[in-house]
């Protein structure tokens, strides 16, 4: 069997900026400061410049003929440049999706815990997706699963809109909520018209017990008849 390789515990060689006496090339095409032309000068005569103005030779132009070098502050422009990657970075945040799982009969600690997830997710720039679980014959209570669904939709209202309204998904129910662009609408004043009658009820636990303890009779006395 060939011996195995060896693990190389050795620090990864760090690329070094051509900078002052890194820069070999005899004769340099030199930019001050103040981006005014020093002209084609010596290596030598472009390094002394440099001293003279306590700043540092730069080589920022490899390929051209003759290689172009720029006088500057080689400290302050490294830091610019990572505090202009770090800002690129931010804003090219990817978008992804998370989510937050529940059951119908969840009670009201831990919807606030999935709310303060979500509220979360959202302020980061991600989608949610609201999954409720049903458990063994809980699928038969798909109307309160969706109750909840629109009643979480409401609770994040400031920083949510609906991309996906609740539909079942196997023995799953899913509704797919996105960062909100606009200012939420502000809510209508209770008892206003066809408006607030057709808002969807809130599923309170003390609802869910009462709504499940009604389908479970129902369907024993299906099962009786």
């Amino acid at each position: 069997m060939p011996p195995r390789p060896r693990f190389d515990r050795r620090a990864p060689v760090r690329e070094l900026p051509n900078i002052n006496e890194r820069i070999s090339y005899p004769n340099l095409r030199v930019v001050d400061a103040d981006g005014s032309q020093l002209g084609v000068i010596s290596r030598e005569e472009a390094l002394d410049v440099a001293k003279d103005r306590e700043l540092d030779l730069v080589l920022v132009s490899e390929k051209a003929d003759p290689p172009v070098c720029r006088i500057m502050d080689y400290g302050k422009y490294k830091f610019e440049q990572e505090k202009k990657a770090k800002e690129a970075k931010k804003k090219s945040h990817q978008t992804e999706v998370k989510e937050v799982k529940m059951r119908y009969k969840i009670d009201d600690h831990d919807y606030q815990v999935r709310i303060g997830q979500a509220v979360r997710f959202l302020k980061a720039g991600d989608k949610v997706k609201c999954t409720v679980i049903f458990r063994g014959r809980e699928i038969q209570h798909t109307a309160l699963a969706e109750q909840l669904l629109f009643r979480m939709a409401r609770d994040l209202t400031e920083n949510a809109e609906i991309q996906q309204d609740p539909k079942r998904e196997g023995r799953n129910m899913i509704m797919f909520l996105s960062p909100r662009k606009a200012a939420a609408p502000k809510p209508a004043a209770a008892g206003s018209g066809a408006a607030a009658k057709a808002a969807p009820v809130a599923a309170t636990p003390a609802a869910v017990r009462s709504a499940a303890a009604k389908d479970t009779g129902s369907s024993e006395e299906a099962a009786g008849s």
